[in-house]
């Protein structure tokens, strides 16, 4: 077979005037993308009736074990109108560190509103606040008030819940339903404290008591709950402890509408490692696996939550739709057997914070894995390690995509260039395929075999211009999934106006360079020689910049800069085609 039949096959014509019509359509697809998740925002939501939400038993949201008393209250018909709802007995302590503010609720030791105290919800610009304050307007308002990631308000409702489950035959013990005593409403982490310990008891039973107690360390996102059973009683008792997370989905109503990320539930064993486990997931069947160590967590843009029990014991992981639209996600121990006049102590803990790897790195293994690259976590965690690398270097992150951006064009930098010397080729007979597509317009055969002939002589592959870019794509969605994913570029500053990379331009001025930059790159490119296909290409520029203007900053800086990059390299290659021509 000859060299020249492998280069260009009888069908590659075929193949060429597709290309452009196969981007066109997944153009469309995008569109359709997008209205979809203008749907999901903003359409029509159906609505329960009143008869067809019932309240939640007490029973239906306590794990389900073998056994063991899945239910310990003395009436098995009690409900309440919300899950952990505070009854007449019931109080609030208020704990305030210096990362978090949250309320444990005495009926259950349960975590709500839980507030990230160094993550505010918005943030001021202060160059457009001067330039409004500048022509007369008012400040434009920004919700400074910070994350709140448990919530204990019911449109919003997501708790951290964890409790006791006696074994049949053994008496109960305290669950989240359970009221506790505690010894002070509020506490507050001085500046020369390190640790803040929270006691709670139980002593309903007669004969065991339960004290429950939760350690906040200075400067971490992780909660240590200790759970300790004293059996004061002539008989063994035998139970589990459990830890699950409670919530509704979570929707994002403050967030950029063009960046969807997963929100729902996650598990990870040492089995199967990181897994998605969806609402749909959980209302279709309820999650039941055992494994050594790992955890579970619900996780959402940016932030995460997850019960983490101890890594040397085997545990089960659960999950449960409940009415209501509620969803839980939980662990439960082995059965643990406490003799007469003996105690026991029963450990986990909570992580609720953001998602920054190298300190969820340390906490539990995979736990740097809620931030979700999917499947191209192999080629994502490099650059995000490289961007960090740069960071650390420059101290700002709109100069570490520049950075990350750099470098990528640099390691594609040989592809790159093939790719460029295709298409600068290809641009130099541009005029002559013109010239024979009106000669043959009447004869598309002879058209095509004479347009083969003329790649032959001028040694032009039509297809080198395609497949290096080809294999770079991988690499140019994990670093735009880096970029959307990454918490720390979350509010940070670039320079001048563009003071949240995380958010779109106030004035546009990225998206339009955007444009700018991709019409200079359409005008290196050979035109297709379809005028339909012409035109279609020359409204991309357009098109593409009216998305960019919705998107996070930071995201069109790399696009911005990347094209500039890819200017300069194509208009070197193609000016020194052009003198050796």
């Amino acid at each position: 077979m000859k060299v020249d039949s492998i280069l260009f096959p009888t069908n590659l014509v075929k193949r060429m005037d597709n290309i452009r019509f196969i981007l066109v359509v997944i153009f469309a697809m995008l569109l359709y993308m997008l209205w979809q998740a203008w749907q999901i925002d903003y359409g029509p939501k159906p609505t329960l009736a009143e008869s067809e939400q019932p309240g939640i038993s007490s029973k239906e949201d306590l794990p389900t074990t073998s056994g063991t008393q899945t239910i310990q209250n003395t009436d098995a018909n009690v409900s309440v109108a919300e899950p952990n709802a505070p009854n007449q007995s019931s109080a609030v302590i208020i704990v305030k560190t210096d990362v978090l503010s949250l309320e444990i609720d005495t009926q259950g030791g349960t975590i709500r509103n839980l507030d990230l105290l160094k993550y505010p919800k918005e943030k001021e610009n202060t160059v457009v606040q001067g330039l409004r304050k500048m022509v007369g307007l008012e400040p434009s308002e920004k919700d400074l008030t910070p994350i709140r990631l448990f919530d204990g308000s019911k449109e919003k409702l997501f708790l951290a819940q964890s409790g006791l489950i006696a074994a049949s035959g053994s008496t109960r013990a305290a669950d989240h339903h359970s009221v506790f005593q505690y010894e002070k409403s509020n506490y507050v982490m001085q500046k020369d404290q390190d640790v803040l310990v929270v006691p709670l008891t139980w002593s309903e039973t007669p004969g065991l008591k339960v004290t429950k107690t939760f350690l906040f360390k200075r400067g971490s996102y992780q909660i240590t709950l200790q759970q300790d059973v004293d059996n004061t009683t002539d008989k063994v008792w035998s139970g589990r402890q459990y830890n699950q997370l409670l919530r509704v989905p979570y929707s994002d109503q403050s967030g950029n509408n063009f960046i969807r990320t997963y929100a729902g539930g996650v598990v990870y064993t040492e089995e199967n490692k990181y897994k998605k486990i969806s609402y749909d997931d959980m209302a279709d069947e309820n999650l039941n696996i055992k494994t050594t160590g790992g955890w579970v967590a619900m996780i959402q843009h940016y932030f995460a939550s997850a019960w983490i029990p101890p890594v040397d014991k085997e545990n089960n992981f659960y999950t449960k739709a409940l009415d209501n639209n509620h969803y839980v996600i939980g662990s439960y121990s082995p059965l643990v057997t406490i003799a007469p006049h003996t105690q026991a102590e029963f450990t986990a803990n909570l992580f609720a914070g953001p998602k920054i790897q190298p300190m969820m790195e340390k906490i539990a293994k995979g736990l740097e894995l809620t931030v979700d690259y999917s499947w191209l976590t192999v080629i994502g965690k490099p650059i995000y390690w490289l961007l960090n690398q740069i960071h650390d270097f420059v101290d700002n992150w709109g100069l570490a995509i520049i950075g990350v951006t750099l470098c990528i064009k640099l390691l594609f930098f040989k592809l790159s260039q093939a790719s460029y010397q295709s298409m600068a080729k290809m641009r130099k007979i541009q005029p002559r395929l013109k010239e024979l597509q009106e000669r043959f317009a009447d004869d598309r055969q002879r058209f095509n075999k004479e347009m083969m002939d003329m790649y032959k002589r001028e040694k032009v592959n039509p297809l080198g211009g395609c497949l290096p870019i080809m294999v770079q794509i991988p690499v140019f969605i994990s670093l735009y999934w880096v970029l959307v994913e990454t918490v720390e570029i979350r509010q940070a500053p670039f320079a001048l106006w563009v003071q949240d990379l995380s958010a779109q331009d106030p004035f546009y001025i990225l998206p339009i360079l955007m444009g700018i930059t991709m019409k200079i790159q359409q005008s290196l490119n050979p035109a297709p020689i379809d005028p339909l296909q012409a035109k279609i290409m020359k409204m991309f520029p357009i098109v593409f910049t009216v998305f960019f203007l919705f998107f996070p900053a930071g995201l069109v800086l790399y696009w911005v800069v990347n094209n500039t990059l890819s200017i300069v390299q194509q208009w070197y290659i193609t000016k020194g085609i052009d003198a050796a021509k």
